[in-house]
């Protein structure tokens, strides 16, 4: 796997929720395309805000073509040192194996280490293992806790 020097990893820009929408569907294809509208719109305005919530991206020559989500969690524990969340790692499949996933996570994670957090963590609903072998070669490591979903 090489990287793309090509790309530029950079905090979303508001006017940017059409085109990470898109790169979404490589996401969960099977999700309905969500219409921008009123209710969407305001959500988004919420999202771009929170100075907790932190959407990074891949840009290559003006397309989104990959992107995580990091969020900063306050805490009472640790010291009052936050925790960090990643989620919705996805990078575009005609951009697949060129280094960008790995360089937005790190990306994420270095954000997450300013924000001095004591740890920061990703759920993944994915068995295989060259999906695990990413996560864990971007700095994640398994086994440490164990995770459980509720979903209503």
């Amino acid at each position: 796997m090489k990287s793309d020097p090509a790309a530029s990893i950079r905090p979303i820009r508001e006017n940017e929720l059409p085109a990470l929408l898109e790169l979404y569907r490589h996401l969960h294809p099977a999700d309905a395309v969500l219409p921008i509208g009123p209710d969407l719109e305001r959500l988004w305005q919420r999202i771009c805000s929170d100075s907790h919530l932190h959407y990074l991206v891949a840009d290559v020559a003006g397309a989104l073509v990959s992107s995580c989500t990091l969020a900063i969690i306050p805490n009472l524990t640790r010291g009052a040192r936050p925790y960090g969340l990643v989620e919705n790692v996805v990078t575009h499949p005609d951009f697949r194996r060129r280094g960008l996933g790995t360089r937005i996570l790190q990306s994420a994670l270095a954000l997450a280490w300013e924000q001095d957090c004591y740890k920061v963590m990703l759920l993944t609903g994915r068995k295989d293992e060259a999906t695990l072998r990413f996560y864990r070669q971007a700095g994640f490591e398994s086994g440490v806790k164990t995770g459980f979903v509720a979903r209503r």
